[in-house]
């Protein structure tokens, strides 16, 4: 950190939770995207009063906070040049839950599996999931506005979050809920209110909004500020719900304000019985259309895993022992959730369905799983992220346009010229998740550590933003637009929309404090990439071993879903540094970030430094992490 005054105040107020080392800022200079910057540091805030505090000297000073939890955005929400600060060591707490009207108080930094581990004697939950929820936050899951699998049922965070505490730019706290617009008590936020009452109620304003918004009928859309949900409330229409911020700041990636906790709605547990009906498919488009089937009974989830990661599956010593439903070779297999009472319920409504394929003559196979079985076919479908990256060699399965979203009923049409564009370039793509929600996760296969894989990155990212408009989807349907996708919302929704989103931006954040660079005046979506075109790697003599793949490659392997990061009580076994600490620093996924950043950017002398026996000094080399860890 050069301003020196800065610096001492940032001691007086965190001590040693604020560091600013050589080794703290390689850490957090990345997440689970394509991303890489250097931060000046990070802090580790304990509670709100510091956060108000730490605001107060970000705004004195004009530099910026970036707001990070389990660091696993695959946008880059949480890589820039600020500070990082880190609400996942100390903000974890459950401070009110009432039972009879179904909702809880968190802190940002509360897991989402614990939370729910939490609620289950109370035969409550908090339904929204990721495949990351082992350690996903709320406060991160608030942030992107997250969803999972489950989304046909329980849709995504902003439809459960009821009210959020949080601190403005000028470091003072307010509450954000069901309110009229103005009456906020404090006095910047109600300011705040009425302005944006006024933006949307200027002459055309609504208007623009509903002509270029993504479709009504796709519950999945993340692409910008959702001003949209903000009209479907009073004073917009009458007879609609009390207007409530919290709408818009679902999804604002920390770039409004600083979350520091979060009032939300629960659920009843799901239905005790539950089945997966595993349909399998000779093509994706077969697929697609088992998919528009299945939707026509009451599941609760429709998932996709193509043969891809399906073929990932085979080399995991975990994840083999989970294909024992796949019968014979499909290109796809469509994994359809059926909760319900009792077991011949389940087992009545697969028939049916299994009757309704064969009418359409659709899938070579559907066997039901029932009971525990069930979760090792989740297992396998969430381990699916991590396993992409164990391909060998530097082409990997690239998150670049893994988060569009269209009608469930466009969705064949929009896959198949989604795949004739990537076929005309030569180029081919993974197909997994959440397809009873009209978004799968579409990954090409890119070597990013080519010029050519850059131009690619670039290209293919113009050409599905394109697409996506021509169906009207929405270009992130719950992974966000952070610094990836910010570049294409002037063409999703409009250059007026953008601007609105540019003043909405100013209106809460006047000097830029909040994570700027995302979602509005990103920059470049192919700068700052993790690897620079056509580097060589670094070439290292090793007495090990390391097959058909280099050491920096085995490194490469980490893609920063921080699966290691989960606690004990999340069962099996994984790093215990991190366990004891929660200091992301004592993390596997931190080692893997260090060795890889020294052997990319450090020279040849980078694996003599002291950085990196710190941080693998930490490896108590029990393997713990072999067996739990898709990379």
């Amino acid at each position: 950190m050069q301003d020196i005054t800065l610096r001492d105040s940032l001691f007086a107020l965190f001590g040693d939770r604020f560091q600013d080392d050589g080794l703290s800022k390689i850490i957090f200079a990345t997440d689970a995207s394509a991303y890489r910057e250097l931060p000046l540091g990070v802090v580790f805030p304990k509670d709100k009063k510091e956060i108000s505090e730490l605001v107060r000297l970000a705004f004195q000073h004009e530099i910026s906070l970036i707001p990070r939890a389990a660091g696993t955005s695959l946008a880059g929400q949480v890589v820039g040049n600020g500070l990082v600060v880190d609400v996942s060591r100390f903000m974890t707490g459950i401070t009110e839950l009432n039972t009879t009207e179904k909702w809880v108080r968190v802190q940002p930094g509360v897991i989402r599996d614990e939370l729910n581990r939490f609620l289950k004697p109370y035969g409550l939950f908090f339904g929204p999931e990721t495949s990351t929820a082992s350690r996903a936050t709320i406060g991160g899951m608030a942030g992107n506005n997250s969803c999972g699998s489950n989304s046909v049922v329980y849709g995504s965070v902003r439809e459960h979050l009821l009210e959020a505490e949080v601190v403005l730019h000028d470091g003072s706290i307010a509450r954000f809920h069901d309110s009229r617009p103005g009456s906020n008590e404090n006095a910047f936020a109600a300011d705040i209110e009425k302005k944006l009452v006024n933006m949307l109620s200027e002459q055309g304003a609504a208007e623009e909004i509903r002509k270029h918004f993504p479709k009504k009928s796709i519950t999945r859309r993340n692409t910008g500020y959702a001003a949209d949900i903000l009209l479907n409330q009073k004073p917009f229409e009458p007879e609609g719900p009390d207007f409530n911020l919290c709408s818009l700041l679902a999804g604002s990636e920390g770039t409004l304000a600083f979350f520091s906790e979060l009032k939300i709605a629960l659920s009843p547990l799901p239905p005790p019985v539950n089945g997966l009906l595993c349909i399998h498919c000779h093509s994706i488009e077969e697929s697609l259309r088992a998919n528009l089937v299945a939707l026509e009974f009451d599941i609760s989830a429709s998932e996709l895993m193509d043969h891809y990661v399906l073929e990932c599956t085979k080399n995991n010593r975990e994840q083999e022992a989970n294909r024992f439903f796949v019968q014979g070779e499909p290109a796809a297999i469509l994994v359809v959730e059926i909760a319900r009472e009792s077991q011949s319920e389940v087992e009545e409504t697969a028939e049916k369905m299994r009757m309704r394929l064969q009418e359409e003559k659709l899938g070579y196979a559907s066997p039901l799983v029932l009971g525990e079985d069930c979760k090792k076919i989740w297992s396998l479908r969430k381990a699916g992220l991590g396993l992409l990256s164990n391909m060998p060699g530097d082409a990997k399965p690239v998150a670049v346009i893994e988060d569009t979203a269209v009608d469930v009923r466009d969705l064949p049409a929009y896959i198949r010229e989604f795949n004739e564009i990537l076929g005309k370039r030569g180029m081919y793509s993974v197909h997994y998740a959440h397809a009873g929600s009209g978004e799968l996760h579409l990954r090409p296969i890119i070597d990013l550590k080519k010029k050519e894989g850059h131009r690619q990155f670039r290209e293919i990212a113009t050409d599905i933003a394109r697409l996506v408009k021509k169906y009207d989807g929405s270009l992130s349907g719950e992974h966000g637009d952070g610094r990836l996708r910010g570049e294409f919302i002037p063409l999703m929704v409009g250059e007026k929309n953008y601007q609105l989103f540019r003043r909405i931006k100013s209106l809460f954040d006047p000097k830029g404090i909040f994570n700027p660079g995302k979602i509005v005046d990103t920059p470049p979506m192919d700068s700052a990439l993790r690897y620079g075109a056509e580097k060589a790697d670094l070439k290292v003599n090793t007495y090990f071993s390391f097959g058909p793949m280099s050491m920096q490659q085995h490194a490469e392997q980490c893609n920063g879903s921080g699966d290691c990061r989960k606690p004990a009580s999340a069962g099996g076994t994984m790093c215990p540094s991190f366990m004891a600490t929660a200091h992301e620093k004592d993390s596997t996924r931190a080692r893997a970030n260090t060795l890889r950043e020294l052997m990319t950017e450090g020279g040849p002398d980078a694996l003599a430094r002291p950085e990196i026996k710190e941080v693998m000094d930490l490896c108590l080399s029990c393997k713990g992490c072999k067996s739990e860890c898709p990379s």
